[in-house]
């Protein structure tokens, strides 16, 4: 493996090829940072730029683009409280209150360490670990899934919020919502009303960005009428509060290894996706952290732990990618449309009949995360001028990129509607207390918690025991009732 890995890089470190990963990097930053567009949309869109590419700098070119999509939802997560990305939205909870009190580009500073820091911990792990890990992937079922994601349901109303039940309800609610569309087993349309635009279902880009951008771009426009104040947007502070030494970053180690761990883990089983990912971490750290009441208010931690795990997804995705042929995420899907446009086939024989293009997409993925640091640390400064301007410059360009961000992709009206509904629901919620997260994190796992419940019921539905049966099963339905049960008790 070392010679091929040798081979790789000789193979990736080329000029052309190190421009297209910089290329891909910054652009993926970009247009991260851009709410509702992300690195899944920027993969959509630029694919087909790739078609006169050679296959090496083509894929080296949009995993660069996935890496910096992943990192650049933080930017206006922190500076505006408005996740450019779905999993953006757990570096809100700690990187906005930290920026408003005067430490923008600290917060920035650690959000880009701690995603460089996963991504190449995910990365090694993914050629040390691709082919016994696929393995472990091809035990999940239906059960294992329904019981994960119970698992994650039950973990995220923990740590959201003071109360459990509230958290609860606003998940349910949005899996509730996630079944208007198709039947995805007999296709029958539910809740569609007759209307042509929900056969689809709500589109998640909608619900995500009015409930959670655009609600508290209102809400800011509410307090700034009602207060009178228009000072800098956030205050960017002294410039000693600007200053993130390498040891004290490093003195949260234990949470950047257990985050990375927990993304790239949730990276390999196919379908479980990044946003899971950042929360699972989010409450992980949460629950090892003596300083609970800390979160939420600007502790450092809470952004080291959900950068490190989502940008550890990216890495980990492809193992069951290049292993099983099966797509970890929407990422790693339009992945292998660009593998099989450049005569590449996913599967159990692409390491023997493609490994110099394997390995030396993990050489430049290797070298993207140099990139992705200098490029990253470069834009910081630039990224820090937005703290200078003041809320009646800044909210009114965010309102544009909200509409923008969801009527560009589909060209639709409905959208739009969508999202100025969803805008009023969230400021609802705000004002009541229900967690807005939990509701886009119910709303974006609800398909796959359906289908993998319905799968379940109808594999076992004669013999209930089965469950039994399954270890993997038992323990994360256990560890979903321990959890309601000790956030009860705490309660």
């Amino acid at each position: 493996m070392i010679e091929n890995l040798i081979t790789g890089f000789a193979a990736a470190f080329t000029l052309t090829n190190l421009l297209f990963i910089a290329a891909g990097i910054l652009l993926g930053i970009v247009i991260g940072a851009l709410p509702g567009l992300g690195s899944v949309t920027a993969l959509a869109v630029l694919i087909p730029l790739t078609y006169y590419m050679s296959p090496i700098s083509a894929i080296a070119f949009l995993v660069g683009i996935n890496k910096g999509g992943t990192s650049g939802g933080a930017v206006p997560a922190i500076l505006l409280n408005s996740p450019g990305t779905p999993e953006a939205a757990a570096t809100a909870l700690d990187g906005n209150p930290m920026a408003r009190r005067g430490e923008p580009v600290r917060a920035m500073k650690f959000a880009l360490y701690s995603s460089v820091t996963g991504d190449m911990i995910s990365d090694v792990l993914l050629i040390v670990l691709v082919v016994p890990f696929a393995a472990i992937a091809l035990q999940f079922g239906p059960l294992e899934y329904t019981a994960v994601l119970l698992f994650a349901f039950a973990l995220l109303s923990g740590v959201s919020g003071d109360n459990p039940l509230k958290a609860l309800i606003a998940i349910f609610a949005g899996i509730f919502l996630s079944t208007i569309g198709l039947d995805p087993i007999d296709s029958s349309p539910r809740m569609t009303f007759g209307n042509i635009n929900l056969y689809d279902g709500l589109p998640l880009t909608a619900l995500a960005i009015g409930s959670l951008a655009l609600a508290s771009v209102v809400e800011q426009i509410f307090d700034m009428r009602r207060d009178g104040v228009d000072s800098g947007y956030v205050n960017q502070g002294a410039r000693e509060n600007r200053a993130l030494p390498v040891r004290e970053f490093l003195t949260y180690w234990k949470t950047i290894l257990r985050s990375s761990m927990i993304g790239s883990l949730v990276g390999m089983l196919p379908g479980l996706g990044v946003t899971l990912a950042a929360f699972l971490s989010y409450g992980q750290a949460k629950r090892a952290s003596n300083k609970l009441d800390s979160f939420g208010t600007g502790n450092p931690e809470g952004i080291v732990a959900t950068e490190a795990a989502n940008s550890a997804v990216v890495g980990s995705n492809l193992v069951p990618t290049i292993a099983l042929g099966i797509p970890g995420n929407i990422a790693a899907a339009l992945l292998i449309g660009a593998f099989i446009i450049h005569g590449i086939v996913p599967g159990p024989f692409m390491l023997t009949m493609h490994g110099d293009v394997i390995y030396a997409l993990f050489a430049s993925m290797i070298i993207a995360n140099f990139f992705h640091l200098c490029l990253g640390r470069m834009g910081i400064s630039v990224w820090g001028h937005v703290a200078r301007l003041p809320k009646w410059a800044v909210l009114p360009p965010i309102l544009t990129l909200c509409i923008a961000g969801v009527y560009l992709p589909g060209q639709s009206g409905f959208d739009v509607a969508v999202m100025l509904v969803f805008a009023v629901v969230g400021l609802a919620m705000r004002r009541t207390g229900f967690p807005i997260v939990c509701l886009v994190i119910g709303f974006l796992l609800g398909d796959m918690f359906e289908t993998s419940l319905r799968q379940a019921m109808l594999l076992y539905s004669s013999t209930p025991g089965a469950v039994f049966r399954s270890p993997i099963a038992i323990g994360f339905f256990g560890l979903a009732i321990f959890i309601l049960g000790r956030a009860v008790v705490r309660k």
